[in-house]
């Protein structure tokens, strides 16, 4: 069995789980203590990979990105590709991941006593400063939540990371690309063993998210 893509994988996951880690932080604050028709729109649209065919987002993803896409145009002149490479699987992932970054820290800072933010405010700190030491460690359970759950879900993608980075051994091959190709081959052996492997990160998430939601009841 090839390990280069599970170390496709792990790379594209701890990454895509480090850049939504900060980026989810902040447009779930302005999501969750944001009231205005924007909110009303917007919370939508960064949820609807929940609901659309990873086909489908990855079909879009190429029109925007591809070669002759609007913004894979504009990166043309900077001889700049953005599809078919790691960085195409990168993209894929932020916006495929984003729902499971956002949804559970909104959940979090919308648990969040109200009386502290406005103590903090009353007191003369910022909003960021009250992010930043009254909001974030509050919601810290719901954070870690996040992370895991975009690196769990980043790393047994499938039909994003196939659209937008093809199937290039060494490059965009993910862990999950490399089952399917098993099974093509008729290769059960190395399926099986990649699908296990698969199979007990994600268990070993969900008992993390276990134990996470039973100390937060705590």
């Amino acid at each position: 069995m090839d390990s280069e893509p599970f170390l496709i994988s792990f790379e594209l996951s701890t990454i895509t789980m480090l850049i939504l880690g900060i980026v989810g932080i902040g447009i779930s604050y302005f999501l969750a203590f944001k009231r205005s028709i924007i909110v009303d729109i917007l919370e939508p649209i960064i949820m609807s990979p929940l609901v659309l065919p990873p086909t489908v987002l990855g079909f879009y993803i190429l029109e925007i990105f591809g070669v002759s896409g609007s913004v894979g145009k504009f990166l043309n002149h900077f001889d700049l590709k953005l599809v078919f490479n790691f960085w195409g699987l990168l993209i894929g992932s932020i916006i495929y991941s984003l729902p499971f970054s956002v949804s559970p820290i909104i959940a979090g800072f919308r648990a969040i006593p109200k009386s502290l933010i406005e103590a903090s405010y009353t007191l003369g700190k910022s909003k960021f400063h009250t992010l930043l030491k009254v909001i974030i460690p509050n919601a810290k359970y719901s954070i870690i939540s996040a992370l895991v759950l975009v690196f769990s879900h980043t790393i047994g993608e499938f039909g994003v990371v196939l659209m937008v980075g093809g199937d290039i051994p060494g490059k965009t091959r993910t862990a999950s690309i490399a089952i399917f190709d098993y099974v093509q081959e008729l290769n059960y052996k190395d399926a099986n063993i990649s699908a296990l492997i698969l199979f007990s990160i994600a268990m070993i998430s969900l008992i993390f998210l276990q134990i996470l939601k039973r100390l937060q009841e705590r």
